[in-house]
């Protein structure tokens, strides 16, 4: 099935070669003149995994209580929108082919299940004897498998099978975070993070082939960077319009020593001393576009706008200004450089998703939330588990139906839920439970 190569533009020609731009199975071009990352990025675009996103939880459930209309939070497919327009340019200013680093940032979340990380820690516990569950691993086993696009026939069987998107090989690779399968981390075996599961190892291998063992591609890095950057400003951006953070409250020390302790190991090093992220939070706090005082009217909305888009710009031209002093001012692609990101603009960054983590996140009414939809998605599995391959949708039934074995035939299940919305998600729960039919009532 591998082995189609499609032609380069002058402006792609010595940047991306005919390894870059091949897809695992071959088809041919429908309209002349587009790049292949074009394509890539249209495909992307137009599919449903990308629509089913709009439903999924970012940081706060879509349609939750806790925020009123004209203060509706983020959903992963407003963030993955976010991430790409944030991608895109950096990525340019930097010599990537925007079209495949767009591609890659909108497609990065695609695998995430519903109720954002913490459906996915909800699926690892039930996946933990079939290879786990990783929202990454799931998006590549999306991207190559599950999401409906091209068909083609087994050379064995000879039956048709999906390959996904059939995305090339420049963009599968930019859009995996953590290139490695489960229990292979460079530095971590026990690490929760990964990019592939053991069944999906063989479009693994074909996407990595010819790159330099664990190491991310320059336009999955600068992917990367973009996700950090719009996550950590747009979560505080929520947080403050949604009246969860008071920024004056970030003057007094015992609520600074409080994010120093969310941030300190999980978003920085965790040899990383407070006064460093002290110094952070004072650097920002000290612009003249901060939102100081922030109390929801429109000229506050207005400056709050503008504070994002200063912070946005501010942690780009940081990682471009520095790149570029380590590289030069020649086009950057693939594995011909490393995104360079100043320690500075790390920390600031990570005392954003910190104080977001604090005051959004780690709300109680948050975590009674969180709690029930563990209990939903594990309920849920375990339901259609027992009913399967009654219960499940045609496509995962297929999928049961022709899994070798009782690993395959469990990851089946876990695919469909995946694939479902926080909505859907709680509906067919309902429909499948006891608990869900009580609730309903």
């Amino acid at each position: 099935m591998e082995g189609t190569t499609h032609a380069l533009t002058d402006d792609h020609r010595d940047l991306y070669d005919a390894a870059d731009t091949e897809r695992w199975a071959a088809e041919p071009d429908k309209r002349p003149g587009r790049t292949a990352f074009q394509r890539d990025r249209a495909r992307v675009l137009h599919s449903a995994a990308l629509r089913r996103l709009a439903g999924k939880t970012q940081v706060v459930t879509p349609g939750s209580r806790s925020y009123d209309w004209d203060a509706s939070p983020r959903t992963r497919l407003t963030h993955s929108l976010e991430c790409a327009q944030v991608g895109r340019e950096l990525g340019a200013a930097l010599g990537c082919d925007p079209d495949l680093v767009e591609a890659a940032c909108l497609s990065h979340d695609m695998g995430h299940p519903p109720f954002g990380h913490n459906g996915e820690e909800a699926l690892n516990e039930f996946a933990k004897d079939c290879g786990g569950f990783e929202g990454n691993a799931q998006s590549l086993r999306l991207l190559t498998r599950l999401e409906p696009k091209r068909f083609v026939p087994d050379p064995t069987s000879g039956e048709l099978v999906s390959v996904g998107l059939n995305l090339t090989r420049a963009c599968l690779d930019a859009a995996t975070k953590y290139p490695w399968a489960r229990g292979d981390h460079p530095t971590d075996p026990d690490s929760v993070k990964f990019g592939a599961y053991e069944d999906d190892l063989p479009v693994f291998e074909w996407l990595r082939r010819g790159a330099p063992a664990d190491r991310k591609c320059f336009e999955a890095q600068v992917m990367d960077w973009a996700d950090d950057v719009a996550y950590s400003v747009h979560d505080f951006e929520d947080g403050l319009h949604a009246g969860h953070l008071d920024p004056n409250m970030l003057y007094a020390e015992p609520e600074r020593a409080a994010i120093w302790q969310v941030a300190i190991g999980r978003y920085v090093p965790a040899d990383t001393a407070p006064e460093e992220l002290r110094a952070a939070l004072d650097r920002l706090m000290e612009q003249e576009w901060w939102p100081h005082g922030y109390d929801g009217s429109a000229l506050a909305q207005s400056r709050l706008k503008d504070a994002t888009s200063q912070l946005i710009g501010r942690f780009c031209l940081a990682a471009e200004g520095a790149t570029r002093e380590a590289y030069g001012s020649g086009r950057l692609t693939r594995y011909g450089a490393e995104l360079v990101i100043p320690r500075e603009a790390r920390n600031e960054c990570a005392v954003l998703k910190a104080v977001a983590d604090l005051y959004v996140m780690q709300r109680d009414e948050q975590e009674r939330i969180r709690a029930d939809q563990r209990i939903v998605l594990a309920e849920l599995a375990e339901a259609l588990s027992a009913r399967a391959p009654e219960g499940l949708d045609p496509q995962f039934r297929a999928i049961f139906d022709a899994a070798p074995d009782d690993k395959a035939r469990k990851r089946a299940v876990i695919d469909q839920i995946a694939c479902l919305t926080d909505a859907s998600a709680r509906s067919l729960h309902a429909r499948l439970t006891r608990r869900g039919r009580r609730a309903e009532r």
